[in-house]
Formats: C-alpha cells, structure tokens, sequence
C-alpha cells in the first residue's frame, strides 16, 4: 500500500453518513481509482457492517468495501466541518466521526494490514489530534508517514564461503 495515493478533503459539511458516503463514490469514481460499482458497493457495506468508531477522545468512520471494485489503492481522508453521525461497528448506537478514512485497496489481505496500522495509530491520541487539526495540505503526507510504516530491511548476509 506504499504507492497508494490519498486523497484529502476539508471544509465540507454532509447531512448525515449516507451523504458523505455518496461523495466518497462520486469522487473516487471521478479520480479513477475505483469502478462505476464501488458507490453502491461503499453505501451497501456500510448498511451492513458499519464503520464508526468511538476512541478515547474522538470518533471516527473507516467505510470500505470489497476489493473488487477497486482499480488501485487510495485513501480519502474527510475532515468536516461538523460531525456526521455513523452507525457504530459495535453497537447499535452512533458515534459523531470527527475524521472520515475511506479505504480502497485492490488486495483483501492489504486491507486487514492497513486496518491494523491504522487502528493502532488511532489508539495514539496525540496522532489522531494532529489529524483533526494539520493543514489541509500536510494531511496526507502526515498520514502517510504514520500508517505507511517502511517495510523492514532483510538482514543482508555474507556469503558463506566453504
């Protein structure tokens, strides 16, 4: 997932989860990161298995879905203006996301990796904080370098001679 582009947005207002998850279709379809199936594929999962999240401070949405209508990976951070209100993913309440991280991956075994780095990322109050309060244009470069940790370096051995 090191080569996949995010997407930023701030400054918007949606009137509930369903709206912002219409404009998460339309503009990852408009960038060309995803097919004509992913809207309704985003707006489907997301009745079925939904994405708020409640942390220690602030609450957060992460709609994805199936890999298969993705064409390359790509994060879209949503920054509102104001909460929306998602269903939480568990519970049956709502949680008022202050942070929207849609997540199109093209590999389901990236996405359990990604959803792991990211989870614990946003267990670290101090990261989502800096999240909620960056510049627009140093958003996703400080996404980046906190959920796109450098794979490590194989150890490299000398040859053995005999």
């Amino acid at each position: 997932m090191h080569n996949c582009e995010v997407f930023v947005k701030t400054g918007i207002t949606f009137t509930d989860y369903h709206e912002a998850l219409t404009h998460i279709g339309e503009r990852m379809v408009q960038a060309g990161v995803v097919g004509a199936t992913y809207p309704q594929a985003l707006v489907k999962r997301e009745a079925e298995f939904p994405t708020g999240i409640q942390l220690e401070r602030h609450a957060v949405a992460i709609p994805h879905c199936e890999a298969t209508h993705a064409r390359c990976p790509a994060i879209y951070l949503i920054r509102p203006d104001t909460t929306v209100e998602f269903f939480q993913a568990d519970d049956d309440g709502t949680v008022p996301a202050s942070l929207i991280i849609a997540l199109i991956v093209t590999h389901p075994s990236e996405q359990l990796k990604l959803l792991r780095q990211l989870f614990s990322q946003l267990q670290e109050p101090a990261f989502l904080e800096s999240l909620l309060t960056a510049p627009e244009d140093q958003l996703s470069a400080l996404f980046k370098q906190h959920i796109f940790v450098p794979a490590p370096v194989p150890e490299q051995r000398a040859p053995v001679c005999t």
